[in-house]
């Protein structure tokens, strides 16, 4: 029975982890995996992890795509970025 308990008590962390990520804007399954598998961590870590809707925004100088400000090539076309001129707050 005490094995069936362990999985009970990590389930619940991982529900508990993937809540906050999702409520902070990243992947439920990604963090509800981080819980599953790091109990009390998973969820410590979720709480620490940053707001992924405060992200800055660039637009690509290609083909106009939206991205993050850190990425260095669009997932649209592949091209290239050079530092934006103008950043975005909003992803739209």
């Amino acid at each position: 029975m005490s094995g069936m308990g362990l999985v009970v008590i990590c389930f619940f962390c991982g529900l508990s982890a993937a809540f906050i990520g999702r409520y902070k804007g990243s992947s439920f399954w990604l963090w509800f995996a981080i819980g599953f598998f790091l109990p009390v961590l998973g969820t410590i870590a979720a709480l620490a992890w940053r707001y992924e809707d405060e992200e800055v925004y660039r637009r690509c100088d290609e083909c106009g795509h939206v991205m993050p400000l850190y990425q260095q090539v669009c997932n649209h076309c592949g091209a290239d970025q050079e530092w934006p001129e103008e950043v975005l707050t909003t992803h739209g």
